[in-house]
């Protein structure tokens, strides 16, 4: 018998302007999975006219932010300088450090001609003796990303290392995070050392040991001795995320931090404009009041 499950997740409804985002974490049944502290599903939407994505410059301290695209396009720019297009398949990693700030907008290209955006968007919390790195920017593009075939599923290992297939995305702490597809009904056995683990169904219906996940659903699994397999009825995709748990962190809008008292600090410094200039960007999004 396989593991059991700690959680079963129905994401909310986030309005970001042209469209929703159904946020999986934090929920208040479950803030973290490993160092997973924030996950964002959106799409599939089609974009045209005045329904691109356009979020300004905001600030993150404290974490690293990972982009990972199924379809479309999306324009990152960050006060480091650095200006890249998000293209499916690659990944984008922004380590936030002691403090970042960046916008994500639909590249013009797409604005004129219009296009589908489907993708996901995850926060990791940084390890305390990390969480004052510098700040920087890592692109890994889709050919570089690991797959292989297992079971009756295709695995594309995008951080960290399972099922034989290491990752070259950098690492702060244990992590892992895969893309498991299935191109028809099928099962897989899901890694059994890590320490948290989470699936969460992108597309189709599945079944973590027997539990039902349907589409736009996640189940946290609780650790056991035993693999937990993963059962798909047909055609489905779903992401696994999971590691080491790294303790509690605070939340405030787009601040994470194990210190409360720093977040307070990086409010201050968004106010007063010490976070650094977007190149590109002549707006931002202002300090909420609450």
């Amino acid at each position: 018998m396989g593991s059991p499950l700690l959680a079963t997740i129905a994401p909310k409804e986030k309005d970001i302007g042209a469209f929703s985002v159904r946020r999986a974490l934090p929920d208040w049944n479950m803030r973290a999975v490993g160092p997973f502290v924030f996950f964002d599903h959106f799409g599939p939407v089609h974009l045209a006219g005045d329904e691109a994505m356009d979020v300004r410059p905001h600030p993150h301290i404290n974490i690293a932010t990972v982009t990972y695209l199924f379809d479309g396009q999306i324009l990152h720019r960050d006060s480091l300088g650095n200006e890249k297009i998000i293209h499916p398949g690659a990944i984008n990693l922004m380590v936030a450090g002691r403090g970042i700030a960046h916008s994500e907008r639909t590249p013009e290209a797409v604005r004129r001609d219009g296009g589908i955006l489907h993708g996901l968007q995850l926060w990791l919390a940084l390890p305390e003796d990390h969480e004052e790195t510098d700040p920087a920017f890592y692109h890994y593009p889709d050919q570089d990303i690991p797959v292989g075939r297992f079971d009756d599923a295709a695995v594309r290992v995008m951080m960290g290392a399972a099922f034989g297939l290491t990752s070259p995305v950098k690492l702060f702490s244990p992590t892992l995070y895969a893309e498991i597809t299935f191109d028809a009904a099928g099962s897989l056995s899901l890694p059994p050392d890590v320490e948290e683990l989470a699936v969460y169904c992108v597309d189709g219906t599945m079944s973590v040991d027997g539990a039902p996940v349907p589409a736009g659903q996640m189940v946290v699994l609780a650790p056991a001795g035993e693999p937990a397999t993963l059962h798909s009825d047909g055609p489905a995709r779903c992401a696994v995320i999971g590691g080491a748990t790294l303790g509690r962190r605070h939340l405030w809008w787009n601040f994470v931090s194990s210190n409360r008292a720093r977040i307070e600090q990086a409010k201050a410094d968004w106010q007063a404009g010490r976070f650094g200039k977007v190149p590109g960007e002549t707006d931002y999004i202002p300090l909420p009041e609450k």
